[in-house]
């Protein structure tokens, strides 16, 4: 959630919710989560992203288990921020050869942050071995590279969201 914007019905109904509200004032610590207890790990976006993610090697620890045991990591917009130090226990950087999509260039720009935020993360993402694929600006765009999900901005969210419900199915199927 950006923000409270009650106008947003989702935003609404999430602040409606007192279950929803206690779980999110009640989070763990990233230390304190032990990966083989999930299935995915999404990294959400938000200019902010930039700052915490890239630097958080617990959530980094998390992201890499996770995958690594055969699970889901999917982010959105300047979530991919979170993937930049992943390291699978190969070693490998996780985005190293995968395809994805992350918030451009181009967008950064066109909300004129492009000089404030510390890197730009298409670039980063390349950097690292990443195949960076686009939209327009502020288009959808959600690119699936085996059990990685990326999307590239906000309207990509929904995106993104489906495809990991899509790669959870046969999870979800199995522990019935």
């Amino acid at each position: 959630m950006d923000g409270k914007d009650l106008s947003d019905p989702i935003n609404k109904a999430f602040l409606k919710d007192p279950a929803n509200v206690k779980a999110n004032e009640n989070t763990l610590l990233p230390s304190d989560i032990k990966a083989s207890g999930y299935a995915a790990i999404f990294y959400a976006g938000g200019h902010g992203t930039m700052w915490d993610l890239p630097g958080d090697l617990e959530l980094a620890r998390i992201g890499g288990e996770v995958y690594d045991q055969g699970g889901i990591v999917a982010a959105v917009c300047h979530g991919p921020a979170g993937l930049v130090n992943i390291k699978l226990a190969n070693g490998k950087l996780l985005v190293d050869g995968k395809d994805v999509s992350a918030f451009t260039n181009d967008e950064e720009k066109a909300v004129k942050i492009d000089k404030e935020v510390p890197f730009l993360l298409v670039d980063k993402l390349n950097s690292l071995g990443a195949k960076h694929h686009r939209a327009g600006n502020f288009k959808k765009k959600v690119v699936v590279s085996e059990r990685l999900i990326t999307g590239q901005n906000p309207a990509s969210a929904t995106g993104v969201g489906e495809e990991m419900v899509k790669l959870l199915a046969p999870v979800a199927a199995s522990s019935r």
